[in-house]
């Protein structure tokens, strides 16, 4: 299919065309081909004007807190309201085969079935954060087709795996009750970036949970007050706040989106929602330079053809690392032809 013909599918499909048509296009996106970056820019570009009407949730959490099931739970909950909802997984690929085991359709069993919800699982191929490489690109297909809330799951993740913070409107933090002391609480990194934080599986120690939702409080207030400047205790500005759920049983989930509901609300009101997509878009054009520049030295003819024996001189001890990294990359510096101007 072609840019243009992804992009009606898109648009104006049938159910099963648009969902084919999405399906497509994230692949189309995540392909590392020459000739297919040049056609998911293209459309990336077509696509973009029918992009920024959902809201885009970001759920975090380390491994076993039960992510994959509160999302089934709230994306039926949310399906039940009369909403689409999208939910981009993201699998940690094997730092030994490299390859990923995308289960979390398998988790979503219900959610996954349903017409008014899409799941796309993408492994996270050594990128870094908690998230996929394309997942940014990913979004906007899905706002593109139409869905009203684009959920992003991150790998399991610990206390520095931030990057959904950076693409999504509100960051949600899963945690299980008897997670650590105070001090762990007040730990610096996706802590003090929640814009909400989830105690998951209350039902299992109810007097635990509430320990746990009077510890982290404590923290976010104070982290409020000396760590991040859009959580502030005053004026107009968003307190996160703690809440106690129980994914498995249904139980808090529609208190969850009322509060989710309250933070968009006041997040667009005062402006933090459409300056925050501002400084994302931003971000989001200096990691694709960052990581086409990495592209560009790697493929350069005169990097290429020196690596072999930089490569040997460093592993064979007659060359410091550091100094071979300035050789490689004053070598991206010489024309790579003979003759060609500097």
């Amino acid at each position: 299919m072609t840019p243009a013909q992804l992009l009606e599918g898109i648009l104006q499909g049938e159910p099963a065309v648009q969902r084919r048509a999405v399906a497509k296009a994230i692949t189309l996106l995540e392909s590392t081909r020459a000739d297919h970056r040049l056609q998911a820019d293209a459309l990336l570009t077509a696509m973009l004007p029918h992009t920024g009407k959902a809201f885009r949730l970001g759920i975090s959490g380390v491994p076993g807190v039960g992510k994959s099931t509160f999302i089934e739970t709230l994306g039926l909950y949310l399906i039940s309201q009369g909403l689409r909802v999208a939910v981009l997984a993201i699998d940690p690929s094997s730092s030994v085969s490299g390859g990923s085991i995308l289960g979390d359709k398998t988790r979503m069993e219900h959610l996954s079935v349903h017409p008014q919800a899409y799941i796309r699982p993408s492994p996270s191929s050594g990128t870094l954060g908690g998230v996929a490489e394309k997942t940014r690109e990913a979004m906007l297909v899905c706002e593109a087709a139409g869905y009203d809330v684009v959920i992003v799951e991150t790998v399991g993740v610990g206390q520095s795996e931030t990057a959904v913070n950076g693409m999504t409107d509100m960051f949600v933090l899963l945690q299980l009750p008897n997670a650590g002391d105070d001090l762990q609480a007040i730990k610096k990194g996706v802590m003090e970036l929640a814009d909400l934080v989830v105690i998951n599986k209350a039902d299992i120690d109810k007097n635990a949970a509430t320990r746990a939702e009077a510890q982290i409080t404590s923290s976010l207030r104070l982290l409020g007050m000396h760590g991040n400047p859009d959580h502030a205790t005053h004026g107009a500005l968003w307190q996160p706040r703690v809440l106690q759920i129980s994914a498995l049983l249904g139980q808090g989930v529609e208190a969850f989106w009322q509060a989710v509901g309250k933070f968009r609300e006041m997040q667009t009101a005062n402006g933090r929602l459409a300056a925050r997509r501002e400084k994302q878009a931003l971000a989001w054009m200096w990691e694709r330079i960052d990581a086409g520049l990495k592209l560009a030295f790697r493929q350069h003819p005169q990097v290429q053809a020196l690596l072999p024996q930089t490569l040997a001189a460093v592993t064979e001890g007659r060359l410091p690392a550091s100094t071979a990294a300035r050789q490689l990359l004053a070598a991206q510096s010489q024309p790579s032809f003979p003759g060609a101007p500097q």
